[in-house]
Parts: structure tokens; C-alpha cells; sequence
């Protein structure tokens, strides 16, 4: 099988996984390659995302590696084995890779947790408010790239939406709230947005008030992945670079550390729900 063009993040990922399971054997590529009569360079594309993996491959290395955690390589297989074309690939090549693996990532992902300080998350957004905030970051953006964007995130909201939406819980800053991407009429448009969410029952919104005491996480934004196994959870973190995908343990413990330092300093979702009535009643 030749190999890949390009790798999306969740295939890169199975690679990264069973790359640790190896190391964790303390194998190297040349002997894993010798007990499944294959080379050394076929064991390193499929760990760099770059080659396919099937469901009797995925087992017999594991087999290899001794990994006994029946849920993780079932994991695993499904990610090897899943040849679903979700909609996000109706993108690639009009918008940048990272936008479909987000998307791809939140269509897979068990449980959803953010944390947004400036604004509201793409999750929740709408359209008018999406635009805005395309425009102004990306002055000059032709239509023809502002409008497969703004498609992109509209279609985003489909995993919180729907019949089996998935559960969401997100915590915004108060200024997230206020500030005006645009104008008073696409900024209260936004926040009824987000308390018809809140009504649906299956989205979660806690506020950070600007005179909470003991909140320093000017720099804790995030999207928290829960994986279908622990091990597999993933976090997603902006930088002035693009998009970081985050799954070592260590870094991933840090975050689940802030996440509860975060939550501990916002509202409850009732108090935040009412928080979110008053605002718009100010607007």
C-alpha cells in the first residue's frame, strides 16, 4: 500500500500510540519488523500516521508489545479500521489541515470541555459573530476563503446539536460576553444563542465575572478531548503558531489540573445562566 499524501491528526495519533507500546516493549522498529516479516520503513510509516494499519495488524503488535489493556486496543482498532468520510473532508484543500482535524477530533470525542477568555467558542458561535471575528483577525480575507470558514464553524455546532449531541461543558469569561465583535445587534443575537443552547439541555456554560477574586488563567483557553480510553484523551490549545494537538500524560495532568482551578473559579451553570439574562438585558 502506498503511502498516505498527508496524515490527519487521528492517524497520526494511532501512530503515536502504538509507537509508545513499542518503546514500551523496548523494541525496536528493525525487531517488530522481523516478527511480522515487514521492514523497518513500513514499521515507521505506520507509526508516523503515513501507512494504514489493519484490524489483525493492530492486534498482532499489540500482541508483540504485550499490552493486555483490551480497552485501549480496541481503541486502537477502531481508529485503524474506521473509513468513515465525515463532512470535514469536503474542505480539504480550501482550508488549512487543522481546521478538518478539529473537526474530526470533536465528531470522535466521548465528552467536550473548553475554556475560552476572549472569545466565544467556535462551538457556540453564530454565524454573523464568526464572520466578525474572521474579518477582523484575517483583514483582506477574500469571500471566496471568509465564506468556507465561517461554513466550516456553522457546521462545527452540529456535534452539540442534533439527536446525539455530544455532551459539551464550557466555561467563558465575562469579557468573552461583552466584548462586541461587531455591533449591539450581532453581539445580543449571540448571547440568546447561547442560552437556547443552554435550554436544549446538552451544553454545559459556566462564567468566569471579571470581579472573581483569585483568577489568574488570562492564558488558560483550551478544548479538552475525552478519548473513548483516558489514554487517548487529547487537549487543543491556540498559539501564536496555530493549533497545538497535546496528548503526552504529563501535559495532558497539568491541564486536567487547570481545568479544575478554572471551574472553581466560575459560576455554577444556573448562576451563569442568569449572569448570561443579564447581560443581554443590558444590551
Amino acid at each position: 500500500m502506498a503511502p498516505r499524501s498527508h496524515a490527519t491528526a487521528r492517524q497520526v495519533r494511532l501512530g503515536i500510540e502504538l509507537r509508545r507500546l513499542r518503546e514500551a516493549a523496548g523494541l525496536k522498529a528493525r525487531e517488530v519488523a522481523e516478527l511480522l516479516n515487514s521492514t523497518s520503513a513500513q514499521i515507521s510509516q505506520v507509526e508516523l500516521g503515513l501507512s494504514g494499519a489493519s484490524e489483525e495488524r493492530v492486534r498482532r503488535l499489540a500482541a508483540h508489545y504485550t499490552c493486555t489493556d483490551e480497552a485501549l486496543i480496541n481503541a486502537l482498532v477502531a481508529m485503524a479500521t474506521d473509513r468513515t468520510r465525515g463532512w470535514w473532508e469536503e474542505y480539504r484543500g480550501v482550508l488549512p489541515p487543522v481546521f478538518l482535524d478539529t473537526a474530526e477530533a470533536e465528531h470522535h470525542a466521548m465528552f467536550l470541555r473548553e475554556v475560552v477568555i476572549t472569545h466565544v467558542p467556535g462551538l457556540l458561535q453564530t454565524a454573523d459573530y464568526a464572520r466578525a471575528v474572521y474579518t477582523y483577525m484575517m483583514p483582506g480575507l477574500p469571500e471566496s476563503e471568509l465564506n468556507p470558514r465561517v461554513e466550516h464553524r456553522m457546521r462545527r455546532r452540529g456535534v452539540v446539536e442534533g439527536d446525539t449531541p455530544t455532551p459539551y461543558e464550557t466555561i467563558i469569561h465575562e469579557f468573552a460576553l461583552r466584548v462586541r465583535v461587531a455591533d449591539r445587534q450581532t453581539s445580543l443575537a449571540q448571547l440568546r444563542a447561547i442560552l437556547h443552547q443552554i435550554e436544549q439541555g446538552h451544553v454545559t456554560v459556566r462564567v468566569i465575572p471579571t470581579d472573581q477574586d483569585g483568577f489568574a488563567g488570562a492564558e488558560a483557553s483550551m478544548m479538552y478531548i475525552n478519548g473513548p480510553v483516558p489514554r487517548l484523551d487529547t487537549a487543543l490549545r491556540d498559539s501564536p503558531t496555530g493549533t497545538a494537538f497535546i496528548d503526552a500524560e504529563p501535559q495532558l495532568k497539568q491541564l486536567r489540573t487547570l481545568l479544575r482551578k478554572v471551574e472553581m473559579a466560575s459560576l455554577d451553570p444556573v448562576a451563569s445562566r442568569d449572569f448570561i439574562h443579564r447581560l443581554a438585558k443590558e444590551l
